[in-house]
């Protein structure tokens, strides 16, 4: 005979903490590193997490937040829907990591390294990227908009219907990026290479482009009215 309250204890489960959702992993046997458990949903703002070896841990849904993550080995490690708004990766190692919905809101990932992140709908908006590896890195529907990505590398990476409005890429790798339904209005490609890059479908708005490569200068050339709104 079905269990009729089945669909009230979904209801119940849902709305527990992130902590007693995952109340079936061993607190006992969680690492901890300067007061930070390292598990699912762990509450580590603000905590000093420099160089520590985080490689393949599950962080799903932890706070991060106004951490010290710089030169930390976060190679393999679940990330998705963590909170790292405001804290510093410089360095950091993020190689194969999983960052799906993730939120980077502010963070300085200066020369971080995220080859080959699994990104999708990541929220890293006013951040800083400067001189980050983010080769074959798929970042559909990520947000970068107001992000500082100066020398960044996204070589192969996937950015398709990624918001990168007023960011500024001066010096940027986006060679075989696929840039497809990318926003990048008022962003800076100054000294940019965009060869073979997928530029479909995109929007390139007063970009500043002296010194690009392969940047989509007559853009508007080769789309349809229709699509200008005009």
């Amino acid at each position: 005979m079905p269990n009729l309250n089945y669909p009230l204890m979904l209801l119940a489960l849902s709305s527990l903490p992130v902590s007693a959702q995952f109340a079936d992993i061993d607190q006992a046997d969680a690492e901890v590193i300067n007061g930070c458990l390292l598990m699912p949903g762990t509450q580590c703002a603000g905590k000093d997490l420099r160089g520590a070896d985080l490689r393949h841990q599950d962080l799903r849904k932890a706070d991060f937040t106004d951490a010290d993550l710089r030169d930390a080995d976060l190679r393999h490690a679940r990330l998705d829907q963590a909170r790292l708004d405001g804290a510093d990766l410089r360095g950091a190692n993020l190689n194969r990591a999983s960052l799906q919905q993730t939120a980077m809101r502010g963070v300085n990932a200066s020369n971080a390294s995220f080859v080959g992140v699994q990104g999708w709908n990541l929220t890293a908006q006013n951040a800083r990227f400067n001189d980050a590896d983010f080769t074959g890195a798929n970042l559909e529907f990520a947000r970068f908009s107001s992000s500082t990505m100066n020398k960044v590398i996204f070589r192969a990476a996937n950015l398709e219907m990624a918001w990168l409005p007023k960011t500024d890429l001066a010096g940027a790798d986006l060679r075989d990026a696929n840039l497809q339904e990318s926003k990048m209005n008022h962003a800076n490609l100054e000294n940019a290479d965009m060869t073979g890059a997928r530029l479909h479908y995109g929007t390139y708005l007063n970009l500043h482009m002296t010194g690009c490569t392969a940047c989509p200068f007559d853009w508007e050339k080769q789309l349809p009215m229709t699509q200008l709104g005009k």
